[in-house]
């Protein structure tokens, strides 16, 4: 993937960056181009090798339209829900590391949704924090909007999320329930029938 001057980009794990300049350097002897990148965050700049930006995840922020999409996937009530803390801790640790704000956002719910229930480890807690701020960044950028509004209406799509959640639960344990209590009725009816049976073939054989 390459980029030009002013491009907004995602350089995974420091946030949105943009696109300043592209140079080479001779380092220890071999030259190299580099694109110059100033971290908005924290207004740093790194240098990452134009030959390495596949190697890692750079790439550039999402559009207008993807928002949208974004945030109905925020709000559709679907969270991954591992509950071994060390499978779950790798599984969002390699999703933070692809730079995928799409892989961002199933942390950022998935670990929400946990800790309503249980207290968050610190280096949970830490990357909860990490996602959420990486992605707020990246549409208040994208959207040209506050941080403060688009974490609002972040977190108002995850309670929609979380409603939903709640919802399709209670849904699918109705349906067991009914799904049993079916089961259990066609169960009852057999057994009377096979009971009716042996009255009736008694009666026949006296």
């Amino acid at each position: 993937m390459t980029f030009e001057v002013g491009d907004k980009v995602i350089y995974p794990n420091h946030g949105l960056g943009i696109v300043e300049g592209i140079e080479e350097k001779t380092i220890f002897g071999t030259t190299a181009g580099f694109f110059h990148l100033r971290i908005v965050a924290n207004d740093t700049t790194v240098l990452v090798p134009v030959s390495n930006v596949d190697g890692v995840g750079l790439r550039k922020a999402i559009t207008d339209q993807e928002v949208d999409h974004l945030f109905t996937l925020l709000s559709n009530g679907k969270i991954d829900n591992h509950q071994n803390w060390k499978g779950r801790f790798k599984d969002n640790s390699d999703k933070m590391r692809t730079g995928s704000i799409y892989d961002m956002v199933d942390v950022l719910k998935s670990l929400t949704f946990l800790s309503k229930s249980k207290s968050l480890s610190f280096r949970e807690k830490r990357m909860l924090d990490r996602a959420k701020a990486l992605i707020i960044s990246e549409i208040s950028e994208v959207m040209r909007e506050k941080s403060s509004d688009v974490e609002l209406k972040v977190s108002q799509a995850l309670e929609k999320c979380f409603i939903t959640k709640a919802r399709n639960v209670a849904r699918s344990a109705r349906a067991k329930a009914t799904k049993a209590a079916k089961a259990k009725a066609a169960k009852a009816a057999a057994r009377a029938a096979r009971a009716t049976n042996s009255k009736r073939t008694a009666a026949r054989a006296s």
